[in-house]
């Protein structure tokens, strides 16, 4: 395994010298070659051999390697998970669209949140092995982000994002098919997860008060291992509070701590 690591270290080193030079990244198999385990893991989870190499290492590459000084102009995986939320996004949205044709816009927007959040994500993530490849700074705390919530959620969106690209939407609908519809008992984390965020948008709504405010009051910690602070206020009253590493984990913890303190107050 540490002979694994040299190789997928020593590969994003000599993408970051062509970055520097100005010159563009390998597009396919016939100019860069990723190790045979990542190799055998794409192939696993994707049902065919990898087409662009470089994907894949982008969307394993966590975001504290960009603060190593060896390594700087090496991308991480950030821009892959922000199209990964989208795709995943689309994706889930079809397939309550299809499976559940009784159900109201506002139940398949709350059963949507209830699969795509941080904890879902990460559980995926964690149930393919995914943080054994992930590829992380010198400086950072491989063990703490090779099982963190955040970094595994986050590297589920970006490889969702890099088959995307690589294979097309028929092959990413099939990835996320088997690894979170079928993989997963779909029913269990539907009933488990609340999008509390939604929830305090519906009482606002309801009681005819402005949508809440979310402010972050505090970061702590490194820059790839930032702690944010959140207060959600509605109508001007600061009603919850919530940190996480990720904004949006502090915003639906904040939430959640409103909307256990309004409906215990109404």
């Amino acid at each position: 395994m540490e002979q694994f690591w040299q190789k997928l270290t020593a590969f994003a080193f000599h993408r970051s010298q062509q970055f520097d030079k100005g010159e563009h990244a390998p597009r396919d198999a016939s100019d860069a070659k990723l190790p045979e385990p990542l190799q055998t893991f794409v192939a696993a989870i994707t049902g065919s051999a990898v087409n662009d190499p470089t994907l894949y290492l982008t969307a394993l590459t966590h975001r504290s390697v960009t603060h190593d000084a060896s390594v700087q102009g090496t991308e991480s995986n950030q821009r892959l998970e922000f199209l990964g939320d989208a795709v995943l996004d689309m994706i889930i949205s079809e397939y309550l669209f299809r499976s559940f044709p009784d159900n109201a816009e506002g139940d398949l927007s709350s059963n949507r949140a209830k699969i795509v959040n941080r904890k879902s994500l990460a559980g995926f993530a964690q149930t393919m092995g995914l943080g054994n490849y992930l590829i992380i700074g010198e400086s950072a705390d491989c063990n703490k982000i090779r099982t963190s919530e955040s970094a595994l959620a986050d590297a589920f969106e970006s490889i969702t994002g890099a088959i995307y690209l690589d294979k097309g939407l028929d092959a990413v609908r099939n990835f996320v098919m088997k690894q979170v519809i079928e993989h997963v008992d779909f029913k269990t984390i539907v009933a488990s997860e609340h999008n509390y965020k939604s929830r305090l948008i519906e009482y606002t709504q309801s009681h005819h008060i402005p949508p809440p405010v979310y402010t972050v009051i505090a970061q702590i910690g490194a820059e790839h291992e930032k702690v944010f602070t959140i207060e959600v206020s509605c109508a001007g009253s600061i009603c919850g509070r919530g940190s996480a590493p990720r904004k949006k984990d502090a915003e639906q913890l904040a939430a959640k701590e409103a909307v256990e303190i309004l409906i215990q107050s109404a």
